[in-house]
This record gives C-alpha cells, sequence and structure tokens, in this order.
C-alpha cells in the first residue's frame, strides 16, 4: 500500500512538471526560451515518472529497464537540446534582435586587435560588448565597462 502510495506521489509530481513544461513552451516567445524550459523539464519529469513506474513494480528487470532508460534520458536530453539551440542561433538571423550573444571562442580577441601580448592602452577602443537593458539595447565600449 505505501508503495503505491509513493509511486503514485512520483507520478503526480512528474505529471505536474511535465504540465508546465507545456505551458511554458506555449508562454515564452523565443525559440531560445523554450527550449530551456524544455530540456530541464522534460528531463525531471521523465525522472519523476519513471521513478514511480520503478517503485510501483518493484525491483526486477523491468525496474532495471527503466533505470537504463532513465540514464540515457539524462545524458542525452541536454545533449540534443544544445545542439537544436545551437542550430537555432546559426540559422536564424533575426535572433539578434532579440538576445545578445557572447563568443567565446579564442579568436575572437585576435579579431578584435588586443591579445594578451597586446593589450588595449587607457583610452583605447577596441571592440564593444552589448548589454541588453529593458527594451533598449545599449552599447558600451570595452573601457566603460566595470
Amino acid at each position: 500500500m505505501i508503495r503505491v502510495i509513493i509511486a503514485g506521489l512520483l507520478m503526480l509530481s512528474g505529471l505536474f512538471v511535465l504540465g508546465i513544461a507545456t505551458l511554458g513552451i506555449f508562454r515564452f516567445s523565443t525559440m531560445l526560451n523554450r527550449i530551456h524550459v524544455a530540456a530541464k523539464c522534460d528531463t525531471l519529469g521523465a525522472l519523476l515518472v519513471l521513478s514511480g513506474l520503478i517503485v510501483l513494480s518493484g525491483w526486477s528487470v523491468f525496474s532495471l529497464k527503466m533505470g537504463l532508460v532513465i540514464v540515457f534520458l539524462w545524458l542525452c536530453n541536454p545533449a540534443a537540446s544544445h545542439l537544436v539551440a545551437r542550430a537555432e542561433v546559426k540559422t536564424n538571423p533575426d535572433l539578434s534582435l532579440i538576445c545578445d550573444f557572447i563568443d567565446l571562442t579564442p579568436h575572437n580577441s585576435l579579431l578584435a586587435g588586443s591579445t594578451p601580448l597586446n593589450p588595449p592602452l587607457a583610452g583605447e577602443t577596441r571592440g564593444s560588448v552589448s548589454h541588453f537593458a529593458g527594451e533598449q539595447r545599449k552599447t558600451v565600449s570595452v573601457n566603460e565597462r566595470n
């Protein structure tokens, strides 16, 4: 009896998380936000539902299979979401109007003209950093940041 109650609570909480994820997918406006909520909530919701099934079935070959499904989801879901988000960033030219991106590739400092051996001098501007402030976009030079 107690096992059924614990399994029911786990599955109901998993369904609640999955329901919130569905609302979040419809509520958020940008694709990146939708991917984020889908990746986080689907992983947690699946963990809770499958854990409830494991508790309900007891220790058996079925519970071992469900455990392997949990491990597979926890390994593959974040990687797949990252790849989808990366494809969205690469293919959507209008995304830079909504979001700010930071290029963290090693060649970025070389393209801007400053290297660790050749840092910008005081008062010299060699690039800019864009910050999103509410509805207004503001470009701040490297020397104005604190």
